[in-house]
């Protein structure tokens, strides 16, 4: 972002062989050539190795397996994957037509709703998501973006824009209902507003009913042992 604001985003697009000479090696590369290999290279020697031995020396501690925690990458992924075939297909009208913006845009959604269920599981030790209905659509559409690769015609660019454009209407029905339910039944749960602070009642609310009976039952326990001791 510093280079970006300090020499513009026209930087991205200059040559690297304008910059550090090598015309014969770097060709007509430009700096946006590298910045996914660079993405990938940080992640796979810096963040993926210590992500895997924090997690491996958290449950050798607890005296739990290791396998099934890499079980747990199967929707991270498929995501990926999915996302890699469809919009990296050279059969695909994603990028020729200028829909990346709309792309990701669907992704988000997607994207949001799988990390979240994975947050929920670990917060409420609920079964882990496997699998998301709102995967269907992109395996889909990774399927349809390289149909010449098992036989087919390639898709017409028109159809494949409007997949996308249904795709992006599901995704956004389907996660802003689910967001909906589960604000829903936290609120619930916790007997508290979303936004808005909540009127106090006159009646007590659940957590303040079992303060009382676990107060009442010490007071009875302690009146009880006095009792005795006098007698």
């Amino acid at each position: 972002m510093i280079i970006s604001g300090y020499c513009g985003p026209q930087v991205w697009s200059q040559r690297v062989s304008d910059i550090l000479g090598e015309s014969r090696l770097y060709g007509e590369l430009t700096l946006k050539d590298f910045w996914v290999p660079s993405l990938l290279f940080v992640f796979f020697v810096a963040h993926l190795p210590a992500c895997v031995y924090n997690v491996v020396q958290a449950r050798k501690r607890n005296n739990l397996s290791v396998l099934p925690v890499f079980l747990e990458w199967t929707p991270m992924v498929v995501f990926t994957f999915g996302c890699a075939a469809w919009l990296g297909s050279p059969y695909s009208s994603l990028l020729k037509e200028n829909r990346l913006v709309l792309f990701c845009l669907t992704m988000s959604f997607v994207f949001g709703r799988l990390t979240t269920k994975i947050i929920l599981h670990h917060l409420t030790r609920q079964p882990f998501p496997y699998w998301t209905v709102m995967l269907v659509p992109l395996m889909g559409g990774a399927l349809i973006g390289n149909l010449p690769l098992i036989g087919f015609p390639a898709i017409h660019p028109e159809v494949e824009g409007w997949y996308l454009k249904g795709y992006f209407v599901f995704a956004l029905v389907a996660y802003t209902k689910w967001a909906l339910v589960v604000i829903e039944k936290i609120c619930v749960f916790l007997d508290i507003n979303c936004l808005t602070i909540k009127s106090k009642k006159t009646g007590l609310t659940k957590v303040e009913m079992l303060h009382q009976e676990v107060q009442n039952g010490g007071d009875t326990e302690v009146r009880a042992t006095r009792k005795d001791r006098l007698a």
